[in-house]
């Protein structure tokens, strides 16, 4: 293979271009396949139903057609009987939802399967439709946020943020959340802030997937000066959506009034000393073991800084207890689900 390294700075920068250029089409190709395997899964599915609706085809029938499909074609993989089945299903669950239609048809059939097999509403569909265009998840990671409830805590959340915050970034409730299941670092119930602080870093991609991926991880310990002592913040981000350093502060206890004191500090030295002119005003965020939702709202509704408290668990929600509370919720006019 030829060396690159003697070519001029110049050649390199055009062949960069060129290598983007092929990038793009590449997934632009990849994106025109999916759409028509999607469509042509679409149309099978709407036969087979059509088919088995009108008492024509039984389970025999769709049995033969994929000992049909693999006779004809044995190099045609993917069109099983029970493949052929979950086509039928897919058609179904979205054939009267025309606003659902041009999402289906934006992620792979791996995706779409998971989504529309394990999801109990058009509401909750939609919702991990959108997460995965924005959040780019693979399967592995869409089976993590359904099994940890991910739509239902969305849903249930009840976030405690200062007013500054909420007017500096209205929409701040489509992008922090208030609890964070951390169930990935394996930690023991019993557990020290450096422990946290430590699982967290060696977890630092499964933490951005359950944070969501607009977070840049800056680094841990983060040094402030501020005049002759040295403070540390325990975990420092960048948001790209919302233009802001985002600095997290780990608490195993329960939240207290004064950890405000401390994190305030800690955002106005940012501001100050490491915020660029064209970023927002830093963000701040206690993550606790526990909180009182009265003494959190008590705390932040004079605090004239950005921030946000949340709690974090070690174990997984019990997904059919969060699944009942937001029916009824729901049901009593409580919560409305979009």
């Amino acid at each position: 293979m030829m060396d690159i390294k003697n070519t001029d700075l110049s050649s390199q920068h055009d062949f960069v271009d060129v290598l983007r250029h092929i990038q793009q089409a590449r997934q632009k190709v990849f994106a025109q396949i999916n759409t028509t395997l999607i469509d042509l899964y679409w149309q099978i599915g709407q036969i087979i139903s059509h088919k088995v609706s009108a008492e024509a085809w039984g389970k025999g029938v769709v049995t033969e057609l994929a000992a049909f499909i693999a006779q004809k074609d044995p190099e045609l993989k993917g069109f099983s009987d029970k493949n052929l089945w979950r086509m039928k299903q897919f058609f179904e669950t979205y054939q009267a939802d025309e606003k659902l239609s041009p999402l289906v048809r934006a992620l792979p059939w791996t995706h779409n399967t998971i989504i529309f097999s394990r999801c109990k509403s058009a509401e909750e569909r939609e919702y991990y439709l959108n997460m995965c265009i924005k959040e780019r998840y693979s399967k592995r990671e869409l089976e993590r946020q359904i099994n940890t409830s991910y739509f239902e805590r969305t849903m249930l959340g009840n976030q405690k943020l200062s007013a500054v915050l909420r007017e500096l970034h209205p929409d701040i409730s489509n992008t922090l959340k208030d609890s964070y299941v951390l169930e990935f670092l394996g930690l023991p119930m019993q557990h020290n802030e450096s422990h946290l602080q430590k699982a967290l870093t060696q977890n630092m991609k499964q933490f951005i997937l359950e944070l969501g991926r607009d977070f840049i991880f800056v680094g841990e310990e983060y040094r402030l000066q501020v005049g002759n002592q040295d403070f540390f913040i325990d975990l420092l981000f960048f948001h790209r959506g919302l233009a802001a350093l985002v600095a997290f502060e780990l608490k195993i206890g329960k939240f207290s009034p004064e950890h405000l004191g401390q994190l305030n500090f800690y955002l106005e030295a940012l501001d100050r000393d490491v915020k660029k002119p064209h970023e927002n005003p830093s963000i701040g965020i206690l993550l606790c073991r526990d909180k009182d939702e009265e003494v959190v709202e008590y705390a932040l509704s004079r605090n004239l800084s950005p921030t946000l408290v949340a709690q974090y668990e070690l174990q997984l929600p019990d997904k059919k207890l969060i699944q009942a509370k937001l029916h009824e919720l729901s049901e009593n006019g409580y919560l409305e689900v979009n």
